[in-house]
């Protein structure tokens, strides 16, 4: 069984930094490029970063240079660093493993900015 667990959410204030993770089991990690998403109330999901099988980072274009994504292949997990956070950044964060067969979400973790 396929499972990708989102961690590290939570209540942050404006210019605050949070660290997400997503352990992934039940697939070979390492052939998956990774990627992080979020969901706002009333907006699309939207992609905030990936990165690929070889490590290859990409990231949107409103957390350029706040955000940090990274992966440990040995412990099946991939991060997303978040500094300098900002308001614009709450929504629900989902991890996503894809490749040319597959395509696995997590249920998502709440990032909330607010003073």
């Amino acid at each position: 069984q396929v499972q990708l667990v989102e961690s590290g959410g939570g209540l942050v204030q404006p210019g605050g930094s949070l660290t997400l993770s997503c352990a992934a089991s039940g697939i070979i990690f390492s052939v998956y490029t990774m990627g992080w998403y979020r969901q706002a109330p009333g907006k699309q999901r939207e992609l905030v970063a990936r990165i690929t099988t070889n490590g290859s980072p990409d990231y949107a274009d409103s957390v350029k240079g706040r955000f940090t994504i990274s992966r440990d292949n040995a412990k099946n997990t991939v991060y997303l660093q978040m500094n300098t956070l900002k308001p614009e950044d709450t929504a629900v964060y989902l991890c996503n493993g894809y490749n040319t067969w597959n395509n696995y979400w997590g249920q998502g973790t709440q990032v909330t900015v607010s003073s």
